[in-house]
């Protein structure tokens, strides 16, 4: 479990009262998501927050496993879900190395066909871990779906600033990533990118990359 599970825990009923920062560009990627997935898709998503965006591709799949390492998050996320059924959607508290992830436990016997994280990988302890598990995750012939925040750019700057806030508990771990970082996260565990966009409102971006098929 990460280290800044407490933090988010904490911030998750203000963080769930967030307006999107920049809704156009959420509309575009997440048309680009559901232009990937389709009705016999197995989907697993890691860092979902408090599940706005689980809500809105569940219905387009056939079934959509949800997790966030916060249980505040996943508090919230259930109660939409209570809000809004959806039989095929489920919250669960878990982070992606939980063993309850397995693919066999939750109907997608040789992985899932899309693992999606969006805006998560920058606020993991290893980054590269964390792709390498997802990869191993999605199923020969399927997709890693990420959307990263990329402040690389910014890493001297606000770097010793976020650095002293978490001593105190005041900030997540966040990683100084690139475009280029990210890009080569995805080819480094073998896999292909067949789409990437790169969002200059909020630096960051967006990767579909494909696991060859064995």
């Amino acid at each position: 479990m990460t280290s800044s599970a407490p933090f988010w825990d904490k911030l998750a009923r203000r963080y769930a009262k967030t307006p999107i920062k920049d809704q156009a560009g959420y509309e575009r990627w997440l048309a680009r998501v559901r232009e990937h997935l389709g009705p016999e898709s197995n989907v697993l998503e890691v860092g979902c927050g408090t599940g706005s965006t689980a809500l809105l591709l569940a219905p387009t799949v056939k079934s959509y496993l949800s997790t966030d390492f916060a249980a505040g998050m996943i508090e919230i996320a259930n109660e939409k879900l209570a809000q809004e059924p959806q039989a095929n959607l489920r919250f669960v508290q878990a982070d992606p190395f939980d063993e309850r992830l397995a693919p066999a436990a939750n109907g997608a016997d040789g992985g899932y066909d899309a693992v999606l994280a969006f805006n998560f990988l920058h606020l993991t302890e290893d980054p590269a871990a964390t792709t390498r598990r997802l990869t191993q995750l999605v199923k020969p012939g399927g997709l890693l779906i990420t959307k990263t925040v990329c402040l690389g750019h910014k890493k001297i700057l606000f770097g010793p600033l976020v650095w002293a806030l978490r001593l105190f508990g005041k900030a997540p771990t966040v990683r100084f990533m690139t475009t280029g970082d990210v890009d080569d996260l995805m080819t480094a565990n073998g896999l292909d990118l067949i789409e990437t966009i790169t969002f200059p409102k909020i630096p960051s971006q967006f990767v579909v990359a494909h696991k060859p098929a064995l």
